[in-house]
């Protein structure tokens, strides 16, 4: 893609809404809308990089309960015509074809390449890629198995979706305490991930979520990986404006 003038490429990721609590979401939800209605006026392409949700389970004829204010601005965007982008995170892992359905908004599995302005890009939400996590990776093959996610839709959802978000709240890193903290190029994985994949193609930019962190990390000279960190404790999101590749701060107040 090509970006006229003016125009400007978006990504952002975990926002986790319905975590901790519905209370503390709504106000979340509106800053996050707030953001979408202001960014909507040069957007040329929106990119949300997982974990839009603390949990998402689609049954056959049920969604969770919520959300309204953040999916209505989605549609509404997504109607105006600009491209918007959702890249499946491992909160929303039980997403299928709603957003595709209903929104008109494509979903990934994993990382994708784009290209803009003869710069090339690889985007995806970030969980399980590098070395290490084999725990992670393990529980990942049984959510994702087809068998499981059967066995869970006999759940009734007024059972199965409580007790999901109370599990997933449990984590203290969804639920917004202060556990994530840099480990240092050496030991973060997807810092790791980036310079390996570099060993066999050219990217200008990694753009990843999942660690809540804000990161800008120079891979070499004419490589860069950023984290768009998260809409609990940070409210970062990345903005490409043709030419390079910034990571903002949405102001929260105000």
């Amino acid at each position: 893609m090509q970006l006229p003038n003016g125009k400007k490429v978006y990504f952002s990721s975990d926002n986790h809404l319905g975590a901790p609590t519905k209370e503390a979401s709504k106000v979340r939800e509106a800053i996050f809308v707030k953001w979408l209605d202001e960014i909507k006026e040069d957007a040329a392409a929106i990119f949300l990089l997982g974990d839009l949700f603390d949990f998402w389970f689609e049954y056959k004829h049920a969604v969770p309960k919520g959300f309204v204010r953040v999916l209505g601005k989605l549609a509404e965007i997504k109607d105006s015509g600009i491209p918007i982008y959702f890249f499946v995170g491992n909160h929303d892992l039980w997403m299928e074809n709603y957003f595709e359905e209903e929104l008109n908004i494509p979903t990934f599995r994993k990382p994708q390449e784009f290209e803009f302005n003869q710069k090339t890009f690889l985007i995806g939400h970030g969980d399980g890629l590098g070395p290490g996590d084999k725990g992670y990776k393990r529980m990942k093959k049984v959510f994702t198995n087809p068998f499981s996610k059967w066995l869970y839709r006999w759940l009734h959802p007024d059972i199965g979706v409580p007790l999901a978000q109370y599990f997933s709240v449990k984590n203290k890193l969804i639920s917004g305490d202060d556990d994530a903290k840099f480990l240092g190029e050496d030991n973060e994985w997807l810092v790791q991930y980036c310079k390996r994949k570099l060993e066999t193609k050219h990217y200008d930019y990694f753009l990843f979520g999942h660690r809540h962190l804000p990161m800008e990390i120079k891979l070499k000279e004419d490589s860069k990986y950023i984290n768009t960190g998260d809409w609990i404790n940070f409210y970062t999101y990345a903005e490409f404006d043709g030419n390079e590749l910034y990571l903002k701060k949405h102001p929260v107040n105000g």
